[in-house]
């Protein structure tokens, strides 16, 4: 229990240093140890259907768009969506292209009672580099990790 321990302990001091409201930032390494340590943990992929199906997947992961695809609007569905769909008791790690709509829906998702939400820093495919590109500062895809592709 000592290394799920110390990772929970490390993610909510890093979600405090950023004033989050819900428990924790987790590496995508830690994100992918957690799936193995805690029993029930899901991650939620909150990217686009577009971005699943060109980009890349991740195994097992629930897909519930934040924002939908084409045109980008906010799901309106998204909430009675996780809660088909993700037991409320359950680990919840929300993971998007970099970091920012998992923040959005890790905080939509403890407002709405779930009481255990982590955020994926640098998400699937972490952020730009200087020439523009992602998928080489970061991320789900440049730690090694688990996915797939379309």
């Amino acid at each position: 229990m000592g290394k799920l321990t110390d990772i929970l302990s490390l993610a909510r001091t890093r979600s405090e240093a950023l004033g989050r409201p819900y428990k924790g930032e987790v590496t995508p390494q830690e994100a992918c140890e957690l799936l193995q340590l805690a029993p029930g943990a899901k991650i939620v992929d909150v990217r686009t259907r577009a971005e699943w199906d060109w980009v890349g997947r991740v195994p097992n992961a629930v897909e519930i768009e934040w924002n939908q695809y084409p045109g980008g609007v906010r799901n309106p569905n998204f909430m009675a969506e996780l809660k088909r769909q993700v037991d409320p008791e359950a680990l919840v790690m929300f993971l998007c292209r970099s970091g920012a709509r998992s923040v959005a829906a890790a905080t939509a998702a403890t407002e709405a009672g779930f009481g255990d939400c982590y955020n994926i820093l640098e998400g699937f495919e972490g952020d730009k580099d200087a020439s523009g590109h992602r998928n080489t500062v970061g991320g789900w895809r440049k730690a090694g990790l688990p996915w797939i592709q379309g």
